[in-house]
């Protein structure tokens, strides 16, 4: 697995892992949270680690719903970027902490797993008890009459409307084409505007999953947060939920969370040493 994405961090004494896991062990139904540090072990960088996360590396900023939604040239860029990239974004393998949370689920322990990644990397290790809390880049959707059709049927459909173009980039997940020249396929069934079924940044996750999540809140007796900062209230708020109720809070991610202030307990190693021991 690749270790390009994967923020420094302390060597960790065996003892504190274990010590860890021992603390976790005691929690009877455990409410898992996993967020973009979990898939840097597969080559996908984070936003925020320290020299490594996207915000730190390139100027790179998530689209805002709204100028997506209102801008065609905006699409464009968005959907020449995201053309070129997908190649290798669909290509990334799981690693040993996808895994290791789909065979957890085989234990009654287990409450769910809530996922702020659009990888689809828990789905293609085996998770089955999850909720894609920020949708998945593998399906995009008509924002019109909600056509959806796996993402890449739609590559087939951009390749074949820009050949020329694509002769032009030949670099898979090049960030630089402005989108000048590139053609967009529209909806098969309405001609409305396609988008990849996430939750672009202004945009809310629906209300009927945030509803469901805090119910699986209810059902847990403690979280454990794997590669998240917290920074992000879609997720922040079911910890914050927990942390009203009583609940144990456990937290592993390299680098400061929004809620460390809430943690039980804190361990900054790569997943991939923890997850194994659990």
């Amino acid at each position: 697995m690749s270790s390009r994405f994967v923020p420094m961090s302390k060597t960790v004494d065996k003892s504190k892992i274990n010590h860890f896991v021992s603390e976790l062990g005691c929690i009877d139904r455990l409410l898992v949270l996993t967020g973009a540090g979990v898939s840097t072990e597969s080559g996908i960088p984070d936003y925020r680690s320290h020299k490594v996360g996207l915000y730190e590396r390139t100027n790179h900023r998530p689209i805002q719903h709204s100028e997506f939604m209102k801008s065609e040239s905006i699409r464009q860029r968005y959907w020449a970027r995201n053309f070129l990239a997908w190649p290798n974004f669909s290509q990334a393998p799981c690693n040993v902490t996808h895994k290791a949370v789909a065979r957890w689920e085989r234990s009654s322990r287990f409450v769910w797993l809530i996922t702020q990644n659009v990888d689809g990397l828990h789905s293609k290790a085996g998770s089955e008890m999850i909720t894609e809390l920020h949708g998945s880049g593998h399906f995009v959707r008509c924002m019109s009459c909600e056509y959806r059709i796996p993402r890449n049927d739609f590559q087939v459909q951009l390749a074949s409307l820009n050949p020329q173009w694509l002769q032009q980039h030949t670099k898979p997940g090049e960030l630089a084409p402005d989108g000048d020249g590139f053609v967009v396929a529209p909806c098969m069934e309405c001609g409305g505007v396609m988008k990849t079924d996430v939750i672009f940044f202004g945009d809310n996750v629906p209300r009927k999953i945030v509803d469901f999540c805090y119910e699986k809140v209810e059902e847990c007796d403690g979280i454990l947060v794997l590669g998240s900062s917290l920074t992000v209230m879609s997720g922040y708020r079911f910890v914050y939920q927990a942390s009203l109720q009583g609940r144990p809070i456990f937290i592993a991610n390299i680098g400061p969370t929004r809620a460390d202030h809430l943690a039980t307990m804190k361990i900054e190693c790569k997943l991939s040493q923890l997850v194994e021991k659990i």
